[in-house]
């Protein structure tokens, strides 16, 4: 690359910021902005990067006016009249996405890439430990940060590049992988998409978009429209029969699983998933399936699936004592929450199930209300924070109070100023918050509340 300077508007991104990480390892200088401070980019300037949290283009440091050395990387995030990026185009420099510079990067790699409409972070990070362990080395761009490594960039030696492939703002048709999985593809980012048939569409481009030769790993179910002749196309799934599955699955005490991986052409006996939940198990067929096309040692492969310890904010627990539970995960989709809480059900059989919920988005909330209903209504109790806006203007009547009258079990919407009192009065016995916003900035707090010296521990009604 001939720019010795990048400047991210949107640094804080879990995306942005694994490429800023990534030019900061080239020896580039680096710079940003985003909106508020977060852990992400208090570690960014920890790292030796820039980071302002003031729109305006004076904020723009010195060294990264010129456009002679410097690229300028944004997130579909950022809306159009942002006055950085009206500066930096209106003089003449080169201003691309994330996803096309991360489609530069991948090139002359072999590019293992995870899509999907959920399930495909866990899945990328599961795949990008794998291949440390029982593949050989590789780097990888995660969509979260890995408690096994610490960061949402991984850089290793070899030519293997786990990619997480996202399909929002249509990301992932910057990718030509040499493999890739595909989790979902269901109705999601509709304010993009517009319907359902065009979200499929754009899977279906994108496994066209798999090189000559290459493997296609799609979950069983799943049904997209196969355009490319020239690559292998496998099914996975939970359990059997299909090419790639569990087997014997059984639910050890703690809440994790031990299965038997059932790849085409062995058998993979005896596997301890380092991390608890049902959805996991699938992941991990789906990352395991990745490996077994590029190629992986056996026996340094059941090791990496005992010691994967997970992604921050997916299944991760904070509280885990006898008569009290609490989990926080990002689902914000009403099949994530559906498949999340069921198998909480499966792990914690009988226990009271509280659900603190943050719609993300107006338009999701709006266009899938009676979904979320359906999906929550096989908790317990609800409680509803307010929806939380991202990159949109409210819309009239769209609010979290129009999913009461649709749940059919005990809900009341509370502010965030009122959340930790709420979760007093309910004294959970299994607690989750779900949510793609902001909610996680509690997580630290609830789990303190929930876990007071002299506070009984809740019990079954």
């Amino acid at each position: 690359m001939k720019y010795g300077k990048v400047y991210f508007l949107g640094i804080g991104g879990i995306g942005m910021s694994a490429e800023a990480r990534y030019f900061l390892h080239e020896g580039r200088r680096v710079a940003g902005y985003d909106r508020t401070p977060s852990e992400l980019t208090a570690e960014l300037r920890r790292e030796g990067a820039e980071v302002t949290y003031d729109e305006s283009t004076d904020a723009i440091p010195a060294d990264f006016r010129s456009s002679d050395d410097t690229l300028v990387v944004y997130t579909p995030a950022i809306p159009e009249d942002h006055p950085q990026l009206r500066f930096f185009r209106d003089g003449g420099f080169e201003v691309v996405k994330r996803s096309r510079l991360l489609g530069a990067i991948s090139e002359g790699k072999y590019v293992m890439a995870v899509a999907g409409t959920h399930g495909k972070t866990t899945t990328t990070t599961m795949a990008a430990w794998f291949n440390r362990v029982a593949g050989g080395g590789g780097s990888a761009f995660l969509g979260g940060i890995s408690k096994n490594f610490g960061s949402n960039l991984v850089l290793g030696p070899g030519p293997r590049l786990v990619v997480e492939a996202d399909e929002f703002d249509r990301s992932f048709l910057q990718l030509h992988p040499d493999a890739a999985v595909v989790t979902a593809a269901d109705a999601d980012h509709l304010d993009i998409y517009g319907t359902h048939e065009a979200v499929k569409e754009a899977f279906a481009q994108f496994v066209a978009q798999i090189k000559p030769g290459g493997a296609l790993i799609v979950k069983r179910g799943v049904e997209l429209d196969l355009r490319n002749p020239e690559i292998s196309v496998y099914r996975y799934g939970y359990d059997g029969p299909c090419d790639f599955y569990a087997d014997r699955i059984r639910v050890l005490d703690d809440g994790r699983y031990r299965f038997d991986l059932v790849f085409p052409d062995r058998r993979l006996e005896e596997c301890t998933l380092g991390i608890p939940g049902r959805v996991n198990v699938e992941n991990c067929v789906a990352a395991a399936a990745l490996l077994w096309v590029a190629g992986f040692d056996e026996r340094k492969l059941r090791e990496a699936i005992a010691s994967f310890s997970g992604v921050r904010r997916r299944f991760d627990f904070y509280v885990n004592e006898p008569g009290r539970v609490y989990m926080d995960d990002y689902a914000h989709h009403p099949n994530e929450l559906r498949a999340a809480i069921g198998s909480l059900r499966e792990m914690f059989p009988g226990r009271r199930l509280t659900v603190v919920f943050q719609p993300h988005l107006y338009t999701r909330t709006r266009d899938f209300c009676e979904e979320f209903a359906s999906a929550l209504s096989l908790a317990d109790r609800v409680l509803l924070l307010p929806i939380y806006p991202a990159r949109e203007e409210p819309i009239e009547g769209v609010r979290s109070e129009m999913l009461l009258p649709l749940l059919t079990v005990p809900a009341r919407v509370v502010s965030k100023d009122g959340l930790l009192d709420a979760i007093r009065d309910e004294n959970p016995e299994l607690l989750v918050t779900f949510g793609a916003g902001d909610i996680d900035r509690f997580c630290g707090r609830i789990a303190e509340t929930l876990s007071v010296p002299g506070r009984p521990a809740a019990k079954a009604d």
